[in-house]
């Protein structure tokens, strides 16, 4: 027993040496691996869109810290020094190393002990560190317990991520236009979106008497009639559900007439509807 602890002092010593001078220690992440059933998809991919490397490692040891060498951790948690064997690389160009190490503030349990980590097959989302095999998750719970399934749709929402025509961020709401239609109750509305790419996005919301309003997404500077709004649980869905705001901006109708300007709020407040709801769970950051 007394060369299991001086073992295990001497590894601790090791870790607090690389807290020292690390980038670490400023990214150390509070929470438990999260339950990948309680995350929805906008969960995921905002967690895989954040990451340029994400991995499934399997959790090879664990090492609490001393308190001196763990400054600013939430009461309840404990910061500890974790070492992973990487499984499988899903995402990232540079490749990783097949072991990697981080810090992560774990919640403690309700007698005060750390959870049972060790060994636990988990999905990392995370950046490279400063040194060869240190890793920064890229978000607090940026770690989740791994199941075949969840490993499926982290793969198919980066393949969407990835993917040539990927839709791009959304930033938020440029010009929007109505144009009324000859008989009553018949109009169009065009509303075009700021984009990180800066690639054309714009919606479209048709009214017609007697029928449905009907709307779409454009990706491009054509505007497709034949097109149907996203589906849910797909990257444009997500892009839009997850990014407009829940009204039309004042600056979006300013230069429009004002019974245009309203009727382009109502569109765009029908869209917003038919998105429904993001469905972010997540509370850590």
């Amino acid at each position: 027993m007394k060369r299991k602890s001086s073992m295990t002092f001497k590894t601790a010593a090791a870790a607090c040496l690389i807290l020292a001078a690390s980038p670490l220690v400023s990214a150390a992440q509070t929470s438990q691996p999260t339950e990948s059933a309680t995350l929805s998809y906008a969960d995921l991919a905002d967690l895989a869109d954040a990451a340029p490397l994400v991995a499934v490692a399997r959790i090879r040891s664990i090492i609490a810290l001393p308190e001196k060498a763990a400054q600013n951790v939430p009461t309840g948690q404990k910061r500890v020094y974790v070492e992973a064997e990487i499984q499988s690389l899903i995402r990232g160009e540079g490749g990783i190393s097949p072991r990697v190490r981080y810090l992560y503030d774990a919640t403690l349990t309700a007698r005060g002990k750390l959870p049972k980590l060790k060994k636990a097959q988990v999905i990392l989302f995370a950046r490279p560190a400063a040194r060869p095999g240190e890793i920064q998750l890229v978000a607090r719970d940026a770690l989740i317990f791994a199941t075949p399934s969840d490993i499926q749709q982290v793969k198919a929402i980066l393949s969407e991520l990835v993917a040539t025509k990927a839709p791009p961020r959304i930033l938020g709401i440029g010009d929007a236009f109505h144009v009324a239609g000859t008989v009553a109750g018949e109009g169009e509305t065009q509303i075009f979106l700021r984009t990180a790419t800066g690639d054309p996005v714009s919606l479209s919301i048709l009214r017609r008497p007697g029928q449905d309003p009907r709307w779409a997404v454009a990706l491009g500077e054509i505007v497709d009639e034949a097109a149907r709004p996203p589906a849910s649980g797909s990257l444009l869905w997500y892009r839009l559900a997850c990014s407009l705001p829940a009204t039309l901006p004042m600056s979006s109708v300013k230069a429009l007439a004002p019974i245009d300007a309203e009727q382009a709020r109502a569109d765009y407040a029908f869209v917003i509807q038919s998105l429904g709801n993001c469905g972010r769970t997540r509370t850590a950051g």
